[in-house]
């Protein structure tokens, strides 16, 4: 049977691929032949991924919950892919840069709308009976999140906002981190100490954390940003609703949720020796900006308002 110029054609090129690689191609062709049909279930690996969920009580809702933050965390793996190849670009442009931007905008942008899931779709009363098995673990300690943030932008910019001032410019990450914001949100009021929430998650990334940023001291995206000085439009919109998005309304709907389940009198918390996920959580207390030199002096003074 003579073969089609289209299946020679393809053949020539497989040969010339595998011989620059010193691979015979008969072998490859004869391993084809024996392998089985890819189906959906074995690529996706989906048996695997629906048995990961492993509930620590037997309240139904809690299962929601597991499920949620799984999806959650697979987001924050795409924004993260999509951020390094912003960040290892040899040939950056513009366009480049605002389509990966834009789509992790679009990541963020699902994964604020489908809090509902967990504002609105589980029973308080069955959150606040399963939660007490899962302490002290807590979302707080996702480390994809914080990777996504200092990947973002210059560490500075992750400082508390009552540090920053004390640090030089050839300030080191590690002399940064240890004022990075998100410690105060797990740190007793009452006492001043660390929960252990957050002694559990420093103990095992902060060695992580430091490293990242100084990897992406110069390819975060802002300084990606900045290397290509353009006026380009769509990438500066998209530059300005990331920053909106993980510091703006990701964080506000964290709120209301937090408010749904777990809202308490400030007097109560510091009480208690809890912490005030109030502050920690709003941005205009907050204040923090990924990239503030676009954006108005109005919009900085109105920011998260």
């Amino acid at each position: 049977m003579d073969l089609k110029p289209e299946i020679l054609d393809l053949l020539e090129k497989l040969e010339e691929k595998y011989k620059a690689t010193g691979q015979d191609i008969q072998s490859y062709l004869e391993g084809l032949l024996y392998a089985d049909y890819v189906t959906y279930w074995d690529y996706i690996q989906t048996d695997t991924l629906l048995s990961l969920q492993k509930p620590r009580t037997q309240i139904p809702d809690e299962e929601i919950f597991i499920m949620y933050h799984q999806v959650t965390e697979l987001y924050f793996k795409l924004v993260l892919h999509e951020m390094k190849q912003v960040a290892t670009k040899t040939d950056l442009t513009p366009g480049f840069m605002a389509t990966r931007v834009t789509r992790m905008n679009r990541y963020f942008e699902t994964l604020t709308q489908s809090f509902a899931i967990m504002i609105d779709g589980m029973e308080v009363e069955q959150f606040l009976k399963f939660r007490m098995a899962l302490l002290p673990a807590s979302g707080f300690q996702s480390a994809q999140y914080r990777m996504i943030e200092i990947l973002s932008t210059d560490f500075i910019n992750l400082v508390g906002k009552d540090f920053r001032a004390g640090f030089g410019h050839d300030a080191s990450i590690a002399e940064m981190y240890d004022k990075i914001y998100w410690k105060a949100g797990a740190t007793e009021l009452a006492t001043g100490k660390k929960t252990h929430t957050l002694i559990q998650f420093e103990q095992k990334y902060s060695a992580t954390f430091i490293e990242l940023g100084e990897k992406y001291r110069n390819t975060n995206l802002w300084q990606r940003f900045s290397e290509l000085n353009s006026k380009d439009e769509a990438l500066l919109h998209a530059m300005k609703e990331f920053d909106l998005n993980v510091n703006i309304r990701w964080p506000m709907v964290h709120m209301k949720s937090a408010a749904r389940y777990l809202r308490k009198n400030p007097e109560d918390i510091k009480a208690t020796g809890g912490t005030n996920w109030q502050k920690y959580l709003s941005p205009p207390i907050q204040r923090r900006i990924f990239y503030p030199s676009i954006w108005s002096e109005g919009e900085l003074a109105s920011w998260g308002r």
